[in-house]
């Protein structure tokens, strides 16, 4: 099982749920790109912009985040554990 879930896209569900939840499913590496990239464009209009007054707020564009910390999830999951996340 281990080998066909190495061989699942990064947006599928199974992924999504090793990663730490299902609020990462559907964000690939393309998306996280394109989150990164409307960033930057942003904050590159944000600098090089000639204000009247003062630079607007321009909101980073929203991203999943774990339910826990980095350091507290476990490195890896049982396929049981992923099991469960999908009930």
């Amino acid at each position: 099982m281990n080998i066909l879930a190495r061989g699942l896209p990064d947006t599928s569900l199974t992924v999504a749920l090793a990663s730490g939840g299902r609020e990462f499913y559907g964000w690939g590496a393309d998306r996280h790109m394109q989150a990164d990239l409307y960033d930057a464009l942003n904050q590159n209009t944000r600098a090089t912009g000639h204000w009247q007054k003062k630079a607007p707020d321009i909101a980073p564009y929203p991203r999943p985040t774990p339910k826990t910390a980095p350091a507290e999830r476990p490195k890896t999951k049982t396929v049981a554990e992923l099991y469960r996340g999908f009930n």
